[in-house]
């Protein structure tokens, strides 16, 4: 017999969504609905029945002492599997050095490349539970974790089976992504490196020899954008990885217009990724599609980088998610709660539409909203409890004040 649990003494429930809503678009991004003075039921590890008045029997309780209760924060979009840390990079951005500049000098994405294969997988392993640990008292409950360290075969997989070991170990949801394209490893030319990541890598990730045979990788990734990979690339990739039912999601428009928004809507993408600089075009480009545009503030906010036009792009209808792009070299956090305080003071987004995009829309853009990311009945019992704060706008207006009393995933 399943045992029930009941949350009482809620202040605030908040993050009510009705059953069938995957998403919120444009104007629907302003409202949170709540219920005052409320309660919650988990039977199962799921939401069973929610009110605000008088309360059911339980098995258990746990009292909110008058917090706000809230679905955990989504994060579609990190990269928390590598090996030790950049930080002489640090330095020579504060020396005036950019990001395409390490890069050309053979730091960045191959500096890690090189750190990671050198790191056995079990300690690869522990480095990365730290990461996801400390991301989950952030308040994170759903999380997307990609590859792109290993840049070849063997390292790739060894990434892959960490983040395996990673859901295996975790009570987060999470999913795995594929970014074999996240860089030109040294020695090869780029045409015989996308020849290897269609040849080869996507194959093996598609059909491993484990038991039970499934496939190694939720999505695919590229890395569309200047100086990485072109749209020629990105299609050749996105077509190899379709033959194996793998379905896409992009790194877009960070460096420059690229022309990853574009190519990933022709083909399905679940989410295009940064947007930090984009045209109307791109805007265009999404209406009427079910991509989910994924906006990183915390990318523009350690390498100075233009912020996203996330209020274009829901005042033209669309729907808008934010994460975390939690990586080494460009975003070295994975606190969501500040990236909901950046999409307000940065962005100029309202608390409740930067809510939206790092809950609901952050699910969708991983493909779990059906699972996390509201208050529905049927979901995970993913949830913040928060100490007594006066309101959801408390959260990114004091964005360093401690606010989370437990998560409970």
């Amino acid at each position: 017999m399943s045992k029930s649990l009941i949350i009482r003494n809620i202040a605030e429930l908040a993050g009510l969504v009705p059953a069938g809503v995957l998403r919120k678009c444009g104007a629907e991004m302003s409202t949170v609905d709540s219920l005052r003075k409320a309660w919650l039921v988990v039977s199962d590890g799921r939401i069973a029945a929610f009110g605000d008045g008088t309360e059911p029997a339980a098995d258990a309780a746990i009292d909110a002492d008058g917090g706000m209760v809230l679905p955990a924060f989504c994060d579609s979009h990190s990269h928390i599997v590598y090996a030790g840390t950049r930080e002489g990079e640090f330095l020579d951005k504060i020396n005036g050095l950019s990001y395409e500049e390490i890069a050309a000098r053979g730091g960045g994405i191959l500096n890690s490349a090189d750190l990671l294969h050198n790191t056995s997988e079990d300690e690869l392993f522990r480095q990365s539970k730290e990461r996801l640990d400390e991301m989950i008292a952030c308040g994170s409950g759903a999380i997307e974790i990609k590859s792109g360290y290993g840049l070849s075969t063997e390292d790739e997989l060894k990434m892959l089976r960490v983040i395996a070991r990673l859901k295996a170990a975790s009570p987060a949801l999470i999913k795995a992504t594929f970014l074999g394209a996240h860089a030109v490893p040294r020695n090869m030319s780029k045409d015989a490196y996308v020849d290897l990541i269609c040849n080869e890598m996507i194959p093996a990730i598609a059909a491993p020899t484990l038991k039970p045979t499934h496939a190694m990788a939720d999505f695919v990734d590229v890395f569309c954008d200047e100086g990485f990979f072109t749209v020629e690339d990105t299609a050749k990739i996105l077509e190899t990885a379709a033959r194996y039912g793998i379905r896409p999601k992009i790194h877009a428009n960070e460096l420059a217009v690229s022309g990853g928004v574009q190519v990933g809507v022709k083909y399905g993408a679940l989410s295009v990724d940064h947007l930090e600089r984009t045209t109307d075009a791109e805007i265009e480009a999404l209406k009427g599609s079910q991509t989910m545009p994924t906006m990183l503030p915390g990318s523009s906010f350690f390498l100075g980088l233009p912020y996203g036009r996330a209020k274009e792009f829901i005042a033209a209808g669309l729907p808008l998610a934010l994460a975390s792009d939690y990586n080494p070299g460009s975003s070295p956090s994975g606190d969501m709660r500040f990236v909901m305080a950046l999409a307000c003071i940065r962005m100029r987004l309202t608390p409740a539409q930067a809510f939206n995009a790092c809950t609901l829309n952050s699910a969708c853009a991983m493909g779990v909203s059906n699972e996390v990311g509201s208050i529905t009945i049927g979901k995970r019992a993913n949830l913040i409890i928060t100490k007594r704060i006066p309101s959801l706008t408390f959260i990114p207006y004091h964005y360093r004040t401690p606010f989370i009393e437990r998560v409970l995933l």
